[in-house]
C-alpha cells in the first residue's frame, strides 16, 4: 500500500548532508484497490527508531514492553562492509535508499516500528513490527477476518465414542480446549456488537501476523520507469531483505515465563511432534490457532487419511497371508519347481543369438513368491480398495466441513481472499464486469488471456511428453540390459544353484532398471517443479488460492506420469505384444521386445512398486529430519561468539525459512503415495499398510519440522484442501479400471480359471474332474526351433542335444497344425473370460461406489444445525439490534410511521 498524494509524483534521489533521505518528485503513488486513501505525507522519509537489546531473550515486545511484536524484518547493513568497488557502493547505496523509502512507507500507513542490532552480527540489523488496535480494526474490515460476537450457545452432541477417543487424546488440563464463538464480518462502524473482553487479546497473534504480512506484501518502494515496485517479497528476492517472519513463542524445549505469552510452541512440541506422542490424537484446534487454517486443514486431512489406512492396511495384511499361506499348494508353482516337469521343459531365448535355450525350473523362486500375490485374495482386495477409496474421500467431506464450520472458513473464498499483489500491479485494461455494469482493471485482455492459456498449455505437454521420452529411454535399457545379462549370467555362473536361484536375467533387469528409473524420478522432480512455477507465473492467477490450485494440478501432471508410467508399462505393456519366436516384435526395429516370466508380469510389477514406494518414503523422511537439522545446526555454530543472550527474534532467524510453496510439497507427497495405494494394489496389497507406518512417521516429522525448525509461517486461511479433493477424487475413479486390468492383463488369474473350469476337462482336457494339475504345460506353446529366422537363431549349448523343439508362453497352435503358430481356442476364451470380468468388475465397483456417494451426505445435520444457528444470530444481533436501537431513539414516531405504512398497504390491497 503506497501513501497517498494526490497530485505530485516521487522518487528517491537525494541524500541530505546529514544523512536523511530526500525524496524528489518523480514517485508516482497510486492506491491499490484493496486500500483506503492515506493522509498526505510530507517530503522527509521516517525512520525505524534504533534501540538496544534489553537483555530479555524470551520477550516479544519493544523496549517499552507495552507494543507487541507482529513481525520481524532482517536486513544486512550496508555501511558496515567494507567497499571497495565503486559497482557495490552504489548497489548498496539504492538498496539502502528502497529499504528506507519501504519503512517509512510503512509508518506512514500506520505501523510502529523499531530497529534492533543483532547480538552476535553487529552487521545484521531487526526490524520489529507492531500494528496498533486502529490499524488492526482497519484491515480486519479490509480482509472481511471473522471475529467472535457471541459465546456458542449450541449443546454438544456427545459421541458413543467418546470414551475410546479419550485414551488418546491430549489432557484437557495440559491443553485447554478452546471456547467457542459465533462470529461475524468485521466491521468497525459495529465495533459494539463484538465479543471484546480486552483489546490486546481479541486480535490473535495468529490474525495480528496475518494482518501485518497483507500490508507489508502491498507497500509500495519504487517507481521505475512508470512501473510501481511494492511487496516484501520482491525486497526479499532482491535482497534487500534478508528474512521476514512472525515470531514463535518461546523455545519449543523450554517452558515460558512470560505471564502474557502462554508458550503454545512448547505444548505443540510436548504433546504433538514429540516422537513419544505418536500414539496420540492430534490437537487441531491448537495447531490451527498457531499456525493457522491451512497448516491445520493438512494436518487434519493427514491424520483422517492415515486413520483410514489402518482398516485397508489390515485387511490387506491379511490378504497377504492367505496368500504366504497357500503358496505350499500353489499347484502351478509345484510343476514349475518339479524337476520332472520343470526341468524338462526347454524354454525359447528371449532375445535374438545372444541368448540361449534354459530350463523353466530356474523361474521356481520368482513363482513361489507370485503365488503370494497371484492369488483370490488379491482379487477380494482390490474390489474391497475400490469401496475403501470411496468410503475415504466421502467421509473427508463432512470432516471437512465440520472444520470449515469451526474455523469459519465456509464463507472465506466468497468474502476473505484478495488478489495477489502481482496480479494487482498488471491491472492496466479496463473491461465492464457483466453483473455489476461497472468498470474494472483486469491483467490481460480475453485475446490475452485465450494466448497465455495456449502457451501455458503447449508448455505443459511438451514437459509431459519429456517425461514419456525419459521413459521409452528406462525402456530401451530394460531391452538391452536384458540382452547382456541373458548372454552372460548362464555362462559365467557356471550352474550354481544357490546364485541362479534369485539371480535370473529377469530378476537382474527388472531391480537394476527399478533403481535407475528411481534415480531419474528424482532428479525430473527437482527440474519439473521450477518448470511448473514459471509456467504459473506466466499465466498470472488472481488470487493465492487460484495460484495454487493451478500449480497443484501442472505438478500432479508431471510426477503423475513421472512416478507411474513405469507401472504403467509394466502392467499393461510389457509382454503383451512380443509375437512369437519364429515372428517377434521390435521397438525401432532393432530392440526385440521385452518378454514377461513364464507366471507373468505381476511380479515384476511388484518389485517396481516396492522400490519405488519405500525408496521415495525413505529417501524423503531422510531429506525431512536430516536437511533441517543439519542447516541449523550449521547456522548455530556460525552465530556462536561471546554473546550467549540471544534475543528471541534472532534465535528464530538462525532457523529454516519455510519455502514459497509452504505445504505444497507435503501434499504432493501424500497424494502420491494415495496413488500407489489406490492405483495398483492388486499387485501389490501390503502397500496401505507401509503407507500406514510412513504416514505415522510422517505426521510427527512434518510436526517437528514446524516447531523445531523452521520459522514461524504466516497464518493464512484455508477452506479446504483444495485442488487435492478432485485430483484424489479422479485417481479412486481411475483405480477401479487400473486394478480390474491388473487381474485381468497381468496377473495370471483369469487363465487359470478358464484352465480350472474348462480346459481341464473334456472336451479339451483328460481329467475327469476340475483340476490345476497339467496347467503349465497348456500356458507354454511348442516351437520348432528350424522355424528360426537366420537374424535371431541361437546358438544351441552343449546341454541341448538333440531337441528340435522349445516353449514359449502363449497360447498358439503347435507346429504342423493346419493353423500352425496363430492363436489357439484357449486363447479366445481367455480374451472373453477377462473382458468379461473386466465389466463385470468394473460395473460392481463403480455401482457400490455410486451408493455409498449418495447414502452418505457430505455435509452432516449436525453442522448444518450450528451453520443455520450461526446465521440465525447474525442476521439477529448484527441487524435487529440496530432497528431496535433505532426504535428507541425515535420512540412513538417510529410507531407512528409504522402504522401510516401499515394503513397505505392496506389501502392498495383494497
Amino acid at each position: 500500500m503506497a501513501f497517498h498524494s494526490d497530485e505530485t509524483t516521487l522518487e528517491l534521489d537525494e541524500v541530505s548532508e546529514d544523512g536523511e533521505m530526500i525524496v524528489s518528485e518523480e514517485m508516482e503513488q497510486t492506491i491499490l484497490p484493496t486500500y483506503g486513501t492515506m493522509p498526505e505525507s510530507t517530503c522527509k522519509l521516517q525512520t525505524a527508531e534504533m534501540v538496544e537489546f534489553n537483555e530479555k531473550p524470551e520477550s516479544l515486545y519493544f523496549n517499552d514492553d507495552q507494543r507487541r511484536i507482529d513481525y520481524i524484518l532482517v536486513y544486512e547493513d550496508e555501511t558496515l562492509k567494507e567497499q571497495t568497488k565503486n559497482t557495490k557502493k552504489n548497489l548498496f547505496l539504492k538498496q539502502k535508499k528502497k529499504r528506507q523509502a519501504y519503512e517509512s512507507n510503512l509508518m506512514r500507513n500506520g505501523l510502529q516500528l523499531e530497529a534492533t542490532r543483532s547480538v552476535s552480527d553487529g552487521g545484521l540489523v531487526f526490524v520489529k513490527v507492531h500494528a496498533p488496535w486502529e490499524v488492526l480494526c482497519t484491515y480486519a474490515e479490509v480482509m472481511h477476518i471473522k471475529l467472535p460476537i457471541q459465546p456458542n450457545d449450541l449443546r454438544q452432541r456427545n459421541s458413543a465414542f467418546n470414551w475410546f477417543t479419550k485414551i488418546f487424546s491430549v489432557s484437557e488440563d495440559v491443553i485447554k480446549p478452546e471456547q467457542e464463538f459465533f462470529t461475524a464480518p468485521f466491521e468497525k462502524d459495529r465495533l459494539t456488537d463484538f465479543y471484546i473482553k480486552d483489546r490486546d487479546t481479541f486480535f490473535t497473534p495468529a490474525t495480528r501476523s496475518r494482518i501485518v504480512q497483507f500490508i507489508l506484501s502491498r507497500v509500495e518502494y519504487a517507481v521505475k520507469d512508470h512501473v510501481k515496485k511494492f511487496g516484501i517479497n520482491k525486497l526479499l528476492d532482491s535482497g534487500i531483505y534478508k528474512a521476514a517472519f512472525p515470531l514463535h513463542d518461546g523455545r519449543f524445549n523450554v517452558k515460558s515465563e512470560e505471564p502474557r505469552c502462554l508458550n503454545e510452541r512448547y505444548l505443540l512440541y510436548r504433546q504433538w511432534a514429540h516422537p513419544l506422542s505418536f500414539y496420540k490424537l492430534q490437537p487441531l484446534d491448537l495447531v490451527r490457532k498457531y499456525y493457522g487454517e491451512k497448516i491445520g486443514i493438512y494436518f487434519a486431512w493427514l491424520g483422517f487419511y492415515t486413520r483410514m489406512l489402518l482398516l485397508a492396511g489390515i485387511v490387506g495384511l491379511c490378504c497377504f497371508l492367505y496368500g504366504y499361506k497357500s503358496q505350499d499348494s500353489c499347484t502351478w508353482s509345484k510343476e514349475v519347481c518339479d524337476p520332472n516337469i520343470g526341468g524338462n521343459i526347454i524354454m525359447c531365448p528371449q532375445c535374438d543369438k545372444e541368448c540361449t535355450y534354459w530350463y523353466l525350473n530356474i523361474t521356481c523362486e520368482s513363482s513361489k513368491k507370485l503365488c503370494i500375490f497371484d492369488s483370490f485374495g488379491t482379487l477380494v482386495f482390490a474390489v474391497f480398495m475400490g469401496i475403501w477409496v470411496t468410503l475415504f474421500l466421502e467421509f473427508w467431506k463432512r470432516r471437512q466441513a465440520e472444520l470449515e464450520y469451526e474455523w469459519d472458513t465456509v464463507e472465506f473464498l466468497e468474502q476473505e481472499e484478495q488478489p495477489l499483489p502481482e496480479y494487482e500491479a498488471k491491472c492496466t485494461h479496463v473491461v465492464v464486469n457483466p453483473i455489476t455494469q461497472q468498470e474494472e482493471h483486469v491483467p490481460y485482455t480475453a485475446f490475452g488471456k485465450c494466448l497465455r492459456m495456449a502457451v501455458c498449455t503447449s508448455a505443459v505437454l511438451f514437459w509431459i511428453l519429456l517425461i514419456v521420452a525419459s521413459v521409452v529411454g528406462i525402456i530401451v535399457y530394460r531391452l538391452s540390459v536384458f540382452l547382456v545379462f541373458s548372454a552372460t549370467l548362464p555362462r559365467h555362473i557356471n550352474g550354481t544353484e544357490a546364485i541362479q536361484k534369485y539371480l535370473t536375467p529377469q530378476t537382474a533387469t527388472t531391480v537394476t532398471a527399478s533403481i535407475i528409473s528411481f534415480i531419474i524420478i528424482m532428479l525430473l522432480n527437482m527440474i519439473y517443479e521450477k518448470v511448473a512455477v514459471m509456467i504459473t507465473d506466466f499465466e498470472l492467477p488472481r488470487t493465492k488460492t487460484e495460484y495454487e490450485n493451478s500449480l497443484t494440478t501442472k505438478m500432479f501432471l508431471f510426477q503423475f506420469v513421472n512416478y507411474y508410467s513405469s507401472c504403467f508399462y509394466i502392467a499393461f505393456f510389457k509382454g503383451k505384444f512380443v509375437g512369437y519366436p519364429g515372428d517377434p516384435v521390435y521397438w525401432f526395429g532393432r530392440y526385440r521386445n521385452e518378454e514377461c516370466d513364464p507366471g507373468g508380469c505381476l511380479l515384476e510389477l511388484t518389485t517396481q512398486l516396492t522400490i519405488i514406494m519405500g525408496g521415495k518414503a525413505i529417501w524423503n523422511n531422510i531429506q525431512e529430519i536430516l536437511l533441517p537439522w543439519i542447516k541449523n545446526l550449521i547456522a548455530r555454530c556460525r552465530s556462536s561468539g561471546i554473546e550467549t543472550i540471544k534475543p528471541r527474534w534472532e534465535q528464530d532467524y538462525h532457523l529454516q525459512p519455510v519455502g514459497k510453496l509452504g505445504l505444497f510439497h507435503e501434499y504432493l507427497e501424500m497424494v502420491i503415495q494415495f496413488g500407489f495405494v489406490t492405483l495398483f494394489v492388486a499387485s501389490f496389497p501390503l502397500a496401505p499398510l507401509l503407507a500406514l507406518v510412513n504416514n505415522l512417521l510422517e505426521i510427527r516429522v512434518d510436526a517437528w519440522k514446524l516447531t523445531t525448525q523452521f520459522r514461524r509461517m504466516v497464518p493464512e486461511k484455508a477452506q479446504d484442501i483444495g485442488a487435492w479433493q478432485p485430483i484424489m477424487q479422479g485417481v479412486a475413479i481411475l483405480a477401479v479400471v487400473t486394478n480390474a486390468m491388473i487381474i485381468a492383463f497381468t496377473s495370471d488369474m483369469i487363465p487359470r480359471l478358464v484352465y480350472y473350469w474348462s480346459f481341464s476337462v473334456a472336451p479339451y482336457g483328460n481329467h475327469t474332474s476340475s483340476t490345476m494339475q497339467g496347467y503349465i504345460n497348456s500356458t507354454l506353446s511348442v516351437f520348432s526351433i528350424v522355424d528360426f529366422r537366420d537374424a535371431s537363431r541361437p546358438v544351441p549349448p552343449a546341454w541341448f542335444g538333440t531337441e528340435s523343439t522349445c516353449r514359449y508362453r502363449d497360447f498358439r497352435y503347435p507346429p504342423g497344425h493346419e493353423h500352425q503358430y496363430e492363436h489357439s481356442m484357449f486363447y479366445w476364451h481367455v480374451i472373453a473370460a477377462k473382458l468379461s470380468f473386466l465389466i463385470v468388475m468394473e460395473h460392481i465397483v463403480y455401482f457400490i461406489k455410486f451408493i455409498i456417494s449418495y447414502i452418505i451426505p457430505d455435509i452432516s445435520n449436525d453442522t448444518k444445525e450450528k451453520i443455520k444457528r450461526e446465521k440465525y444470530l447474525i442476521q439477529k444481533l448484527l441487524h435487529e439490534k440496530h432497528l431496535k436501537l433505532v426504535k428507541k431513539q425515535m420512540g412513538s414516531l417510529a410507531d407512528t410511521i409504522l402504522k401510516g405504512v401499515d394503513n397505505l398497504s392496506v389501502n392498495k390491497l383494497d
